[in-house]
């Protein structure tokens, strides 16, 4: 195993792990499950200094590690589409990793935060929020009452990530520029 790989692995076991501790801090937690907390930075920054297989990798390693501590299950494929998945999801924001890298290698990180950092958090996080929403239309259609279960699973479910996604956009702006000023992924 070469020295990348390993702290490849090391920075991906750290931001699970920093995840985990976030989610244990959530500002609100949704009464059929959903959380508003800063969970999905770590995972974010992971995504975005890693790249595109590593950020899906550790966040379906984290999506496993919520689904063992505190899982929400009506079916067996909702446990998919809500756990794994769903956090795998927010490891698409490695897709603009290439697009970090070369701003931090130019010096344009605070500009990079604005245009490639912030749009890489909104789409893990509407990626993320796709998940859940079918897993809503699929699963949880008898919480719907009288009215139409997309409107349902759409409210619900962005009514915790949403909330999620501004605090995560807010910390990263502040976050991002200091971690590779002070540990530069190579």
């Amino acid at each position: 195993m070469t020295g990348t790989r390993t702290r490849v692995l090391v920075e991906m076991a750290l931001s699970i792990g920093l995840a985990w501790v976030l989610a244990r801090f959530a500002v609100f937690r949704m009464p059929n499950g959903g959380t508003i907390s800063l969970n999905m930075l770590p995972l974010f920054v992971f995504a975005l200094r890693r790249g595109l297989k590593p950020g899906l990798a550790a966040g379906a390693l984290y999506g496993l590690l919520d689904l063992t501590v505190d899982p929400y299950i009506f079916n067996w494929a909702q446990v998919l589409l809500d756990y794994p998945l769903a956090y795998m999801m927010i490891g698409a924001a490695g897709a603009l990793s290439p697009l970090w890298r070369r701003a931090v290698e130019r010096g344009t990180m605070g500009r990079a935060v604005w245009t490639v950092a912030v749009p890489a958090i909104v789409l893990g996080s509407v990626l993320r929020f796709a998940m859940h929403f079918w897993s809503g239309v699929v699963f949880f259609a008898s919480f719907a009452g009288d009215q139409p279960v997309w409107l349902y699973s759409a409210v619900y479910n962005l009514s915790y990530v949403g909330p999620s996604l501004l605090l995560c956009a807010a910390a990263a702006v502040a976050v991002l520029p200091t971690l590779e000023k002070a540990v530069p992924a190579r």
